[in-house]
């Protein structure tokens, strides 16, 4: 039962039969006895084992770790899963809003390029003789002016940005 142990915690620890020995100032042949059941360690070597190890005597003493071991490995790679499905969901959800955003500013940018078509440039012929019609014709003249020198490229970017946040099979 202490062997099983010591060996399984010394395992658990990621601790080699040197290294444990190293931290109890015993030679590796000495913890490799305890390990096979060949020898126990005296009462002060037990409880330089348990700090070694970072574990309670009653545990060294105790039932069997392996099992439990196990059942904390398992429950901990089974956290990790869940964990890991959220992250995926949220990238997942992320990119899925980033694609509609692109596909919505593509939209917008054609659609603004229509109704400036069908409307023909009114700011050319705009009368800028009255004070209230002038400063209307300078805002609509500096967001055409504005507009048709920078929606290509928004719109390449927002094209490309839909190619790359596709979803793939």
């Amino acid at each position: 039962m202490l062997n099983e142990n010591i060996n399984a915690i010394r395992k658990s620890k990621g601790l080699s039969q040197q290294e444990l020995a190293v931290k109890v100032n015993v030679v590796r042949q000495t913890v490799s006895k305890w390990e096979q059941g060949l020898s126990v360690p005296d009462s002060d070597l037990l409880i330089a084992l348990s700090e070694a190890l970072e574990t309670p005597v009653s545990t060294l003493l105790g039932a069997t770790v392996t099992e439990s071991e196990a059942d904390e490995v398992k429950a901990l790679s089974e956290k990790l899963e869940i964990i890991n499905l959220q992250f995926a969901r949220r990238k997942a959800m992320r990119r899925s809003v980033l694609h509609w955003l692109f596909i919505a500013v593509c939209v917008g940018i054609l659609a603004v390029v229509g109704i400036l078509a069908a409307v023909n440039s009114p700011y050319l012929g705009w009368d800028y003789s009255a004070p209230e019609t002038a400063v209307m014709g300078v805002a609509i003249h500096a967001f055409e002016w504005g507009f048709v020198r920078l929606a290509p490229f928004a719109l390449i970017v927002a094209a490309v940005g839909v190619f790359l946040t596709r979803k793939r099979v």
